[in-house]
C-alpha cells in the first residue's frame, strides 16, 4: 500500500469526507483484488458496504458511481404522441407528487437517451449518468453490493430536486430473473435494483433506458411510475424529422443550400427511413463530405447513399419522379442537354 493512500485515508477521516474516505477504499480493495488477495478485498468491499459512509453531498461532489452528463440547447424533434408523454411528465415532476421514477423503452436510435437530456434542461436540473463499468464485477456478489453503493450514493446528494440520475441501457444489470438463460448473478443484481428503487429519494428524477423490453423483468418495470414507448414513430413522422434535421444542419454549414422538394423526393426513395440517430448520422455524412462551393453536392451524396448508386442516371431520376430541373440540379448536367438526352 503506498504512503499517500495511507495520507488520504487520514486526511479523509479528520476532514469528515466520508465520500473521500470510501473512494479510498474501494480503491484500496481493487488493489488487493488485483494482487490475488481476494478476501481481503471482498472484507473491505463489505465493510463500506454495510457501513453507513455515505452523507448528503453537494450536487457537484466528487461520485464513484456517476459521472456528470453536458447536454445542449438543440430541438429535439419527436413525435406528436412521444412529446405528449414528454410533456406529461415534466408537468407530473412540476407537481411533486412522488412521481420521479420514468423508463423509456424503444429501439436503439428512438431518442431515448437524447430525450432525458432535454427533460434535465426542462426541468433545469443536472444530468448524471451511472457508469455500470464500475458496477459490474465478476466477482461473485460484487455486483448486488455495487448496486446498493449506488443507491446509496444517489440517496446521499443534497439538492435531490436539482438532479435526474439517467440508467442509460439498465437491461446491463436488470434482465428477466425466471430466464433460464439468465446468469444467477444478474438475477442477484435485479432483485438489488427492485429493492433499492423502493428507497429511491422522490425528489430524485431517475430515467432509465431500455432497448429490450420484451426481456425485461415485470417486476422492475411495475417500479416505474411511468413507461415510455418510443418505437411510435409513422413514416410520415420520419419524414418531417429529416427535414428538421437536414434544417440544422444547413444553418451550420453556410456553404449548402436548401432545397425543400428534392431533399423530400430522395427521402422517399428509402423503403425503410431509420430512427433519428442513425439518421442524423446519415444526413450529417452528406453534408460534411460535400464539396465546398458547390451548394448541392450534399443532395447528390444523399441519393447515392440511399440509393446505392450515383445520380447519372437520366431515365432512372425520371422514373423516379425529379423534374427537369431538379436532374439538372443532381447532375449538374444542363436542363437543356438532360431534355435532349432524355427524347433520344
Amino acid at each position: 500500500m503506498k504512503k499517500k493512500t495511507i495520507l488520504n485515508l487520514i486526511k479523509y477521516h479528520t476532514e469528515k469526507n466520508e465520500i473521500g474516505f470510501k473512494n479510498e477504499a474501494y480503491t484500496i480493495a481493487k488493489d488487493f483484488d488485483s494482487i490475488g488477495d481476494y478476501k481481503l478485498a471482498e472484507y473491505i468491499l463489505s465493510l463500506i458496504s454495510d457501513s453507513n459512509v455515505f452523507v448528503p453531498q453537494e450536487v457537484e461532489g466528487k461520485y464513484s458511481f456517476l459521472r456528470k452528463l453536458e447536454f445542449n440547447q438543440d430541438a429535439l424533434p419527436l413525435p406528436d404522441k412521444i412529446m405528449s408523454d414528454v410533456i406529461g411528465l415534466v408537468n407530473a415532476v412540476g407537481h411533486n407528487a412522488g412521481i420521479n421514477k420514468f423508463l423509456f423503452q424503444g429501439a436503439p436510435g428512438t431518442g431515448k437517451t437524447e430525450t432525458a437530456k432535454q427533460i434535465a434542461r426542462l426541468l433545469k436540473r443536472e444530468l448524471y449518468i451511472v457508469d455500470f463499468e464500475m458496477i459490474i464485477d465478476s466477482k461473485l456478489g460484487q455486483t448486488s453490493k455495487n448496486i446498493s453503493l449506488l443507491f446509496k450514493e444517489i440517496n446521499s446528494i443534497r439538492n435531490a430536486d436539482k438532479v435526474v440520475i439517467l440508467f442509460d441501457e439498465i437491461d446491463s444489470i436488470a434482465l428477466d430473473r425466471t430466464n433460464s438463460n439468465d446468469l444467477r448473478e444478474m438475477g442477484r443484481a435485479t432483485s438489488s435494483v427492485l429493492k433499492a428503487l423502493d428507497t429511491l429519494n422522490d425528489e430524485i428524477v431517475l430515467i432509465a433506458t431500455t432497448n429490450l423490453f420484451n426481456y425485461f423483468d415485470k417486476a422492475l418495470v411495475r417500479r416505474f411510475d411511468f413507461v415510455v414507448d418510443f418505437n411510435r414513430y409513422t413514416r410520415e413522422d420520419l419524414l418531417d424529422i429529416a427535414d428538421i434535421l437536414m434544417n440544422n444542419l444547413l444553418n451550420k454549414f453556410k456553404f449548402a443550400s436548401k432545397n425543400k422538394r428534392i431533399f423530400k423526393k430522395i427521402m422517399s426513395l428509402m423503403e425503410v427511413i431509420p430512427y433519428p440517430g442513425e439518421l442524423k448520422n446519415l444526413l450529417k455524412a452528406a453534408v460534411a463530405f460535400s464539396k465546398p462551393g458547390n451548394e448541392f453536392d450534399y443532395l447528390r451524396r444523399l441519393y447515392s447513399a440511399i440509393t446505392k448508386r450515383e445520380a447519372n442516371d437520366l431515365k432512372q431520376l425520371q422514373s423516379e419522379g425529379f423534374t427537369m430541373r431538379e436532374i439538372e440540379i443532381l447532375t449538374g448536367i444542363s436542363k437543356s442537354k438532360v431534355s435532349r438526352d432524355l427524347k433520344e
